[in-house]
């Protein structure tokens, strides 16, 4: 059933159901280390029950989870600054950036070494430095910094130029004072039945987390994903769906991003053997290409399916809390498969991994429509905006 046009509040609503639907994304794409499935080794993956569904759900993430919805999270970010620019101005959002990286440092050191907010804050203090260029200059801006991580693995295959190596060594020299083996990797965090020894793992593992973000060149493509997501929220095409040709945005993103997306998922669980700058490149023009594909698929129902209206309500729940949810997810990761918990780690095959991260989705989705009847935000949304402007809000309804 089509629908006429959307009211404002309705319009605002798709970037709350699309947050939502990019933290059930993020959760299917931690989940597997969360689970600590991913830390096995090929022999013990191979060995368990589940084995044979686990390679197909493998192959399935890297073609439709792995890097889609970071990257509509990332975009939706850069929508978040438009939207504070335009009403608060930079000095605002600069204080919220700093906040921001607090609440990431502190998550990343003494709750999850897989943290991605530090980066975002990061990326976000950078981000008012192109808010004076044109358009055009913007977009080549943001083009030109998605595929710099193409050219410096270029470097580091072709000129030998590891740029993460020093990271690499760090990493390692921690691990290793703490014990920290290949061997006892997996199975640490399980085994950890005090905060002391969680503590240890998480200490060694912010090094090996900035080891990540440099060998996979991550912040340029942050950077670049925040400053597409800044040219939609400036010309509020979220507003105007009804005017952009989303059916022609959906066949041509899917079109790339589903072709090139299989081979990219293939030259992933293959150990990539075109190289690492062909598995770069193929990262670059298939993730983006596909993230677009759902979002205007997303927009497309959005503007006219009714039918799906309340699908879109019960996603925009968690999205309005999406830092207390992002959080949460840490929390009952470590309640489920860490020693201080039930000690699941190790013991799921990647297809249960999957499962269970949809069923933490929907239960905070049950939860987050649940308090937001009661309050006006999340608790974590409600500290970070008191701490923004400095002042007292209330919280409950």
């Amino acid at each position: 059933m089509t629908t006429g046009p959307t009211t404002e509040r309705q319009r605002h609503q798709i970037l709350d159901a699309l947050r939502g639907f990019a933290l059930m994304g993020i959760a299917l794409a931690n989940y597997p280390e969360f689970s600590l499935w991913t830390f096995l080794p090929a022999e013990a993956q191979a060995a368990m029950p589940t084995a044979a569904a686990d390679r197909l759900v493998r192959l399935l993430h890297y073609l439709l989870v792995d890097g889609k919805f970071y990257t509509i999270f990332s975009l939706l970010f850069g929508v978040g600054f438009s939207l504070i620019l335009s009403r608060h101005g930079s000095r605002l959002f600069l204080r919220r950036m700093l906040i921001l990286f607090c609440i990431g440092f502190l998550h990343l050191m003494f709750l999850w070494s897989g943290d991605i907010l530090l980066l975002y804050a990061v990326g976000g203090l950078l981000l008012p430095l192109f808010i004076r260029l044109t358009d055009r200059a913007l977009l080549y801006a943001a083009l030109l910094l998605i595929f710099i991580p193409v050219g410096l693995d270029a470097l580091t295959e072709f000129a030998g130029i590891d740029f993460a190596a020093p990271f690499y060594a760090a990493w390692w020299q921690h691990a290793t004072a703490e014990g920290i083996t290949e061997e006892n990797f997996a199975s640490w965090l399980r085994d950890a039945h005090t905060y002391p020894q969680m503590f240890a793992f998480l200490v060694q593992g912010a090094y090996e987390r900035m080891w990540e973000f440099v060998e996979g060149h991550r912040l340029p493509k942050v950077l670049g994903l925040f400053i597409l997501g800044y040219l939609v929220g400036k010309h509020r095409l979220y507003v105007r769906l009804e005017e952009l040709p989303l059916r022609r945005l959906l066949r041509c993103s899917l079109l790339v991003g589903a072709s090139t997306s299989l081979l990219y998922a293939w030259s992933a669980v293959s150990g990539r053997p075109w190289g690492l700058t062909a598995h770069s490149l193929l990262y670059a023009v298939s993730v983006i290409p596909l993230a677009f594909a759902y979002i205007s698929a997303f927009a497309l129902v959005f503007v006219r399916v009714n039918a799906f209206r309340k699908i879109f309500s019960m996603l925009a729940a968690p999205g309005r809390m999406a830092l207390s949810n992002y959080i949460g997810q840490t929390l009952i990761g470590i309640l489920l498969f860490y020693g201080l918990g039930f000690g699941l780690g190790t013991t799921f095959g990647l297809i249960h991994v999957v499962l269970t991260a949809f069923a933490v989705f929907l239960l905070q989705i049950l939860l987050s429509r649940l308090w937001l009847r009661y309050f006006r935000f999340g608790i974590l949304e409600w500290l970070w905006r008191m701490l923004t402007y400095g002042r007292y809000f209330p919280i409950r309804r």
